[in-house]
């Protein structure tokens, strides 16, 4: 949390989870470009200013929002074998393919997302390969993935992880949805086995 001015002599706190909270309803009702910190200000019960103190824009504060529902839906142990880790990593993709701020974004604002997918890693990517490093190391000590760098791995993991989520949809057309996750688990699987 972080303390704003309201006015002089009133300090009032700031609650990043509402303001996060008030951002998540704007883009689901009018997507990201057409939300702006006014009307998540507005929503949340704070000043435009109070928000102007805590983030640049709607980008940053939209930034931090899917960080956010990123880490909650990838919360979890990972396990430490091959299995485990490639059922997780597909239970995540899944959840995030079918997740509605990720979906809504995807099918209204896609150009947000181009930074990501062709410059450069965001904080949450980098967050999630810090256990699955460590995951598929557990597992190449306990003989489930093969040989490698397990950074490289993981790298390689999530590559293919971003391609499902954002991907699937337009790269898979005609192929059933039910279909979708068992066809990930073979690619991930095959990629790590020994």
């Amino acid at each position: 949390m972080t303390s704003s001015r309201n006015k002089p002599g009133t300090v009032t706190r700031l609650d990043d989870g509402a303001v996060l909270d008030a951002a998540r309803a704007c883009v689901l009702d009018v997507g990201v470009r057409r939300t702006t910190l006014s009307d998540i200000a507005r929503r949340a019960g704070v000043s435009r200013m109070s928000l102007y103190r805590r983030w640049d824009g709607v980008d940053a504060l939209v930034g931090d929002l899917l960080t956010r529902d990123l880490l909650a839906v990838a919360a979890g142990p990972l396990g430490t074998d091959r299995p485990a880790i490639v059922t997780r990593v597909v239970e995540v993709c899944e959840a995030l393919r079918r997740h509605r701020l990720v979906r809504k974004i995807v099918d209204v604002d896609p150009e947000l997302l181009l930074p990501y997918v062709l410059r450069r890693r965001g904080r949450s990517t980098d967050t999630l390969l810090t256990p699955l490093t460590d995951a598929l190391a557990a597992a190449q000590a306990g003989g489930t993935v093969r040989d490698g760098s397990p950074a490289v791995l993981a790298r390689f993991v999530l590559l293919t992880a971003q391609s499902y989520v954002l991907s699937a949809g337009a790269v898979t057309a005609g192929t059933p949805a039910a279909q979708l996750p068992a066809e990930l688990h073979a690619l991930l699987d095959g990629y790590l086995r020994p």
